[in-house]
């Protein structure tokens, strides 16, 4: 069969951007072969879509329910409308995913609004959550209705199970359910070493947006509702977000091919454990800084911002703070040993200039 594609990249080129530089693995790109071929139902009715819930509910217990989505920023918009009235609020860190990076679209595409918590390390405790979490029934505020963590968060720092377990108690308490965001759910559940109902349906959350993109899917995630009996109308707030997928098996089947056995977690310690190789190493190079836990995927540092600059021409990474010379180092599934060395000895390099 003659094709008139070719190849626009070096395939040997790994940097340290995000995890979603990364392509996809190759069982997840061996799955999406074999679910193609012949015809099966559109929108969610088909084969993969199917079993995909009963290995949900190997993971997350027989009432969940998974709604594949395309895109992390689609789960989270779906997840919350889902939990919220038209005058409800949600409550984050100020650093969370859903206020920074989703251009405004839980507020400009979902309708409702964000309740910012500064926090030391992108993670919420329930004496955070107080500052926010008042005004119920003042009807010139919106009103707290949810409550939405990160895990892990936007800092790569990691929840413990003890620690969501008192957000959930603290929120359900006052009438509030509990979101989570997960797109680097697999590379938690590897720092923790436990099952990821260890630290969502187990210990209280209601809706999970769970990410395959950042640990190895071509695309797509899915809002998992762990609780149904706060939820209304999931399937038609995902199809008027545009979130539902007409051949939807190429969805789902990546999503089993992750779960069905331990790609997830093979993919997520693997990106863990280099991200633990390049902090050891950064450690030891005098005037870097590391600003917090290296507890999943991601190492964030200080230093000299010319050095930066130098650095980026060598290898792609992003300003987390420019002004302060913060900068974000990602590992994904595919990263090397190789590829941490190669950089170490560039940061090296840089810093004796």
């Amino acid at each position: 069969m003659r094709t008139d594609a070719r190849r626009h990249h070096d395939p040997q080129v790994r940097g340290f951007a995000s995890d979603n530089y990364a392509g996809a693995h190759p069982e997840v790109l061996a799955a999406l072969a074999l679910a193609n071929g012949g015809h099966q139902v559109a929108y969610g009715e088909d084969d993969y879509t199917g079993h995909l819930q009963r290995i949900m509910h190997s993971h997350f217990g027989s009432t969940a329910e998974a709604f594949p989505v395309f895109n992390g920023t689609g789960a989270n918009v779906v997840a919350l409308q889902a939990l919220t009235d038209r005058w409800g609020a949600v409550i984050c860190a100020e650093s969370a995913h859903i206020n920074v990076d989703e251009g405004g679209a839980p507020e400009r595409m979902g309708g409702l609004k964000l309740l910012t918590v500064p926090t030391p390390d992108g993670k919420l405790t329930p004496e955070l959550i107080d500052r926010q979490a008042y005004g119920w029934d003042d009807e010139h505020r919106a009103m707290p209705q949810v409550v939405s963590i990160t895990q892990n968060t936007e800092l790569g720092t990691v929840y413990t199970p003890d620690e969501i377990r008192a957000i959930c108690d603290h929120a359900h308490e006052r009438g509030m359910k509990v979101h989570l965001d997960g797109a680097r759910i697999a590379n938690a559940a590897a720092s923790l070493d436990v099952p990821m109902r260890t630290f969502t349906n187990t210990v209280g959350v209601d809706v999970l947006s769970f990410g395959g993109t950042k640990n190895g899917a071509l695309f797509g995630e899915a809002v998992v509702v762990l609780n149904p009996d706060v939820v209304r109308a999931m399937k038609h707030l995902r199809k008027l977000s545009m979130q539902l997928a007409s051949k939807m098996r190429f969805v789902s089947v990546q999503l089993e091919a992750l779960l069905a056995k331990d790609l997830w977690l093979r993919n997520a310690r693997h990106a863990n454990a280099m991200a633990q190789r390049l902090a050891e190493g950064v450690r030891a190079i005098d005037g870097v800084e590391i600003l917090y836990p290296v507890q999943a995927n991601a190492v964030f540092a200080r230093l000299p911002h010319a050095v930066s600059e130098r650095l980026q021409r060598r290898f792609r990474f992003y300003f987390w703070d420019e002004a302060a010379g913060d900068v974000r180092w990602m590992c994904a599934f595919d990263t090397g040993e190789d590829d941490v060395d190669a950089f170490l000895q560039a940061l090296k390099e840089e810093m004796a200039r």
